[in-house]
């Protein structure tokens, strides 16, 4: 197993940037869709604050689209508790701050704007630190990029069309049991999961008409049983999810502080901890290093990922079984191929093996070719 001592690529001082997977594309759909979907919508919503919510203010982060481009960040499979309340805008919750993140267009290119809807004039300064270490912006994307490109012909070519998908840095509670949910799941079943969860949280306000709340402490999360989990809807993860928050709560100094702490570990010390809480395999414990623990070549491991390694990283293996094995011998291939961010690597190249990306480096590509027939006409 390759192993690298932790750091963090800054981002360059220039002003010109001032910027599993593992389960979530699974299609088995069972019939308690409508049981979650039907208690959650049976809550009696509590009021919105709607003071706090009238004239947020918009302001611009000054980042290029090689930096950050939101439709390739969130609905991507990394959180499942940002919703797109317009086009080009996404809104959710970072820490107690509810916060929309707006893709802007003009004609100097993009930009993406944020507007606080519940954080006073005197916490914003806190908020928008605590937006740019969840948005993981001590990373200079499109220095890894480059890097990447440079090395990878096939990478060179989906980067120039997908720029901007960057890696999240959730909190660690909150990535956990997303993904303890997304186990087996698909992705409209895995919301609604995560929904339910999120509204025994503090309610902080409404946005296009979508509720949202802080997610629940470790406190908070204590006070549902299996049964109510089970009741709506959430099967044999009720237990996982139950059992966790129990195992989180007896840690010394607490569950949120051990989480946290996982960050400082090397990675197979980090994925052999999580793989001690009830509902969490390799692969979970993969999804919540990379998006939520620092672990940048963390490589989580499904029938996708295996596919994409097997086309272009290990052909020899093509044609065999996935088994726990080979999972390590995928892993092990993105990082020599990608190094210490290998996840980075991997999390573009499983975008583009998304239905809808996959149309559209298809329409992409059909321009190129109809633009380059355009040249060679005119020369000839």
């Amino acid at each position: 197993m390759i192993t690298y001592m932790k750091r963090q690529r800054p981002l360059p001082s220039s002003p010109s940037i001032t910027t599993a997977t593992g389960e979530p594309i699974l299609s088995k759909i069972t019939s308690t869709n409508s049981t979650i979907s039907s208690y959650y919508s049976s809550k009696k919503p509590r009021k919105a604050l709607i003071s706090d919510l009238k004239t947020p203010k918009r302001v611009t982060l000054n980042l290029n689209k090689s930096e950050l481009f939101l439709p390739l960040t969130f609905p991507t499979g990394q959180t499942f508790r940002w919703k797109q309340t317009s086009p080009f805008q996404y809104t959710g919750v970072v820490g107690s701050h509810l916060v929309s993140l707006i893709q802007l267009q003009d004609a100097n290119g993009t930009d993406v704007a944020y507007t606080f809807h519940n954080t006073p004039s005197s916490d914003q300064t806190a908020a928008k630190s605590a937006l740019l270490d969840f948005l993981n912006m001590s990373i200079c994307l499109n220095d890894l990029w480059n890097e990447f490109s440079a090395s990878d012909q096939r990478f060179a070519e989906l980067a120039e069309h997908l720029s901007g998908a960057r890696v999240l840095r959730q909190d660690p509670l909150e990535c956990l049991i997303q993904f303890i949910c997304s186990s087996n799941n698909n992705i409209k079943r895995i919301t609604q999961m995560v929904d339910f969860i999120s509204s025994l949280g503090n309610h902080l306000g409404v946005v296009e008409g979508i509720e949202f709340y802080e997610f629940p402490s470790l406190d908070q999360l204590s006070k549902v049983s299996e049964e109510e989990l089970r009741k709506a809807g959430f099967g044999y993860r009720a237990k996982y999810i139950t059992g966790t928050v129990q195992a989180l709560q007896s840690k010394p100094g607490g569950g949120a502080a051990w989480l946290a702490s996982l960050r400082e570990l090397e990675l197979q010390n980090t994925i052999e901890a999580l793989t001690t809480l009830p509902g969490v395999g390799p692969k979970v414990a993969a999804c919540i290093a990379l998006f939520s623990l620092d672990q940048h070549h963390a490589v989580p491991v499904d029938t996708h990922v295996w596919k994409i390694a097997t086309r272009y990283l290990i052909p020899e293996l093509a044609g065999t079984k996935l088994t726990p094995k080979l999972c390590s011998r995928v892993a092990d291939a993105f990082v020599e191929k990608y190094g210490r961010y290998a996840g980075w690597a991997q999390t573009l190249l499983f975008i583009a093996e998304l239905p809808s990306q996959k149309a559209l480096l298809q329409s992409l590509t059909n321009q190129t070719k109809e633009a380059t027939k355009d040249v060679k006409s005119q020369k000839g």
